[in-house]
């Protein structure tokens, strides 16, 4: 373990500022279910820990008209437990309740796995079927940045130094709604994922009016499709439809070989995950679950 320095920040503009002030060697400190790990490994150079844990915009769940804002730091078994997100945003549920062991869910956050930046991060595909937003703080003020342009590469965000981020606001969703997140992983539990896929959908009537689909750890980062939204949108949902939306995610992949999954297997996975979610986000929309 590398020597650190920890400092605890009581509002975002210190937050702001202590990040500043350490520069590349300071790092943000929430769950570090991620961040001290690395440390450790020294797989990051590391000089100071900055907790936000006693911020109160980073500890909260709060909801409006507009939709939902989760605070970065929550912890996931708020996430997943909190009666709002069971009923309007089932996909983060979904998501939340697989990172890890109780134990991680305890501390780890959706702020952390999106900062963490990993391809294969459970969350990010079901935060950005759900429209979410980033909402940033640092020493040029605050900023959005939609979840679905976070990540730049393996590990690699838009944060820029001295930046962070204070919460997650995913919109309301209209009236016949539904989402739907799902992995494929080696063993039961506490596995990185072969391959995920989140739906969002919205119906009028039996049309699709609205269509969003994401897939995790099928490429440098993680995936917006919207060829497979537009295989959706306009069009009333049936098999062949769906099959068209699965191709599409199948087409989008660009994965890599690893002793967790072949090219061949990860983008057959990629196509029957992205049908199955959209499956299950459609019952939703209808009130058929």
């Amino acid at each position: 373990m590398q020597a650190v320095k920890y400092a605890r920040a009581s509002s975002v503009d210190e937050a702001v500022r202590m990040l500043r002030d350490g520069g590349d060697v300071a790092r943000v400190l929430a769950g570090g279910t991620d961040v001290i790990v690395q440390a450790r490994e020294r797989r990051r150079d590391i000089d100071l820990f900055v907790d936000i844990k006693h911020i109160p915009e980073v500890m909260g769940i709060s909801a409006d008209a507009t939709g939902i804002t989760i605070g970065a730091a929550v912890p996931l078994y708020q996430v997943y437990g909190d009666a709002r997100v069971l009923k309007d945003y089932r996909a983060l549920a979904e998501a939340s309740h697989v990172i890890g062991g109780t134990a991680i869910q305890g501390r780890a956050s959706l702020g952390g796995n999106l900062a963490n930046s990993s391809p294969a991060a459970d969350s990010i595909p079901a935060m950005m079927a759900l429209s979410g937003v980033a909402r940033i703080a640092g020493p040029s003020g605050p900023r959005e940045v939609a979840i679905a342009d976070f990540c730049t590469g393996p590990g690699r965000n838009v944060l820029e130094p001295g930046e962070f981020i204070v919460a997650l606001h995913f919109p309301a969703p209209g009236p016949r709604s539904g989402s739907a997140w799902e992995r494929f992983i080696p063993r039961n539990e506490m596995d990185i994922a072969v391959v995920n896929a989140g739906a969002a959908l919205t119906f009028e009537g039996d049309t699709v009016l609205t269509a969003r689909i994401a897939i995790g750890a099928v490429a440098p980062t993680p995936l917006l499709v919207e060829t497979a939204a537009a295989a959706l949108i306009g069009k009333v949902l049936d098999d062949s439809t769906i099959s068209s939306a699965g191709a599409a995610a199948k087409e989008a992949a660009q994965p890599i070989a690893d002793m967790r999954g072949s090219i061949k297997q990860r983008k057959h996975l990629a196509q029957v995950l992205t049908e199955r979610v959209i499956r299950r986000a459609a019952a939703r929309a209808r009130g058929e679950e």
